[in-house]
């Protein structure tokens, strides 16, 4: 594995690390849907805390799809499609990289019959 897929894969693991917990895929979809948000406005749609979103907003911008931006005292918050896009064709070549060794143990087996 050369550095760059090495890479890609770590950003990936942190992708599905953060999915993994409902409640910040709930977050995530809520800021798709509505364009951006606040933890307050997110908070209000959710069954916790206000302190609990802005911790789950957190792990969500450290893995690189959601991004904050002050406008006064507010942080509103958006999602950044380009990691989940990123993770989608890492998806997408390893499912092709699987493809292509499912294909030559099929050769293998049929060669042997």
């Amino acid at each position: 594995m050369d550095v760059r897929a090495a890479a890609s894969a770590a950003e990936a693991a942190d992708v599905f690390t953060a999915l993994a917990d409902p409640t910040r895929w709930q977050v995530l979809a809520l800021l798709a849907a509505r364009g951006e948000g606040t933890a307050t406005t997110l908070a209000a749609q959710m069954p916790v805390s206000r302190p609990a979103v802005i911790k789950h907003l957190n792990v969500l911008d450290r893995a690189g799809l959601v991004q904050g931006r002050r406008s006064g005292r507010e942080v509103r918050f958006r999602v950044r499609p380009e990691r989940l896009d990123a993770t989608a064709r890492w998806l997408a070549a390893v499912a092709t990289e699987w493809d292509a060794r499912l294909a030559a143990i099929k050769r293998i087996a049929e060669a042997a019959e």
